[in-house]
């Protein structure tokens, strides 16, 4: 099981906690702490031996630390994940391969599709795709569409693999902080459309992704994960968008195993990552 506190830093926070687990006689398998300084803010990922009743653990937590603090009491288990896409196939491949060997650290309830064209793949893996189409509809009728498929599931996360729709603020918030996105770009330079057309254009030397928690500020929501490779000038744009679907892929699934594992704190618009 893992617990994961942040609260405001004081001293003997460390100390206090591991005190009231002991006193549930539970053992502390591992524990990484960070200590914001400028924010004064504590973070403290733990995983212990066993199974704890979260009410009562919460309970006894939330009375010895400071006013505020945030608790998350998880049980080791599989989360539950909805993908969402448009066209382009590489990222969800890749989530289908690793759902189908059980390497994914989640389960993929369903695909919702704003084009038919991934029905077959998911076909081909035994995964509901549900055709949700945009065209000739209001931006509210569409989502209360896709928002009525997602409610037949139990889902802990919504996962945009290339989903080329901008969300509304109401339907962030309403899965807020359970959305995660991969952007074909190393934000927050070449936000928008066509980034490796920008990057081409700019002569970069390097190109990357990005995966974050998606908020109602586009592309810029709290980073969860990032890579980049080396390009140069005998690179074509086409070059670049090639290349760098591999690296949408790659930090796209190590973004998902970290938030899998639970190894992952926002506060405000950035990230704690505890590997």
């Amino acid at each position: 099981m893992v617990i994961l506190i942040q609260c405001k830093d004081r001293v003997g926070l460390v100390a206090d906690i591991a005190g009231v687990i002991a006193k549930l006689g539970i053992n502390i398998v591992a524990m990484k702490e960070h200590v914001d300084t400028l924010e004064n803010r504590f973070f403290v990922r733990i995983v212990v031996d066993g199974v704890l009743e979260a009410m009562p653990i919460w309970t006894d937590l939330k009375a010895i630390l400071p006013e505020g603090a945030e608790i998350a009491v998880n049980p080791s288990t599989q989360k539950k994940v909805i993908v969402l896409v448009t066209k382009e196939y590489h990222c969800l491949g890749d989530i289908l391969i690793r759902n189908h060997f059980k390497t994914l650290g989640a389960e993929v309830q369903c695909v919702i599709g704003n084009h038919p064209t991934l029905q077959d793949v998911c076909k081909r893996f035994d995964i509901p795709f549900h055709f949700v189409p945009h065209e000739n509809k209001e931006k509210d009728v569409f989502e209360s569409e896709v928002v009525t498929v997602i409610e037949k599931y139990k889902t802990d996360y919504l996962v945009l693999a290339k989903y080329m729709r901008i969300l509304s603020p109401s339907f962030v918030e309403k899965f807020a902080h359970r959305i995660i996105n991969i952007h074909h770009s190393f934000l927050p330079a070449f936000i928008g459309a066509s980034p490796y057309r920008q990057a081409f254009e700019r002569g970069v030397k390097l190109i990357g992704a990005t995966a974050h928690f998606v908020t109602n500020d586009l592309d810029e929501g709290p980073i969860i994960a990032q890579q980049i490779i080396p390009v140069n000038h005998s690179f074509t744009a086409s070059d670049m968008v090639r290349s760098g679907k591999e690296i949408e892929t790659a930090v796209l699934a190590k973004a998902l195993q970290l938030v899998f594992e639970e190894r992952v704190l926002i506060w405000k618009n950035k990230t704690v990552i505890f590997e």
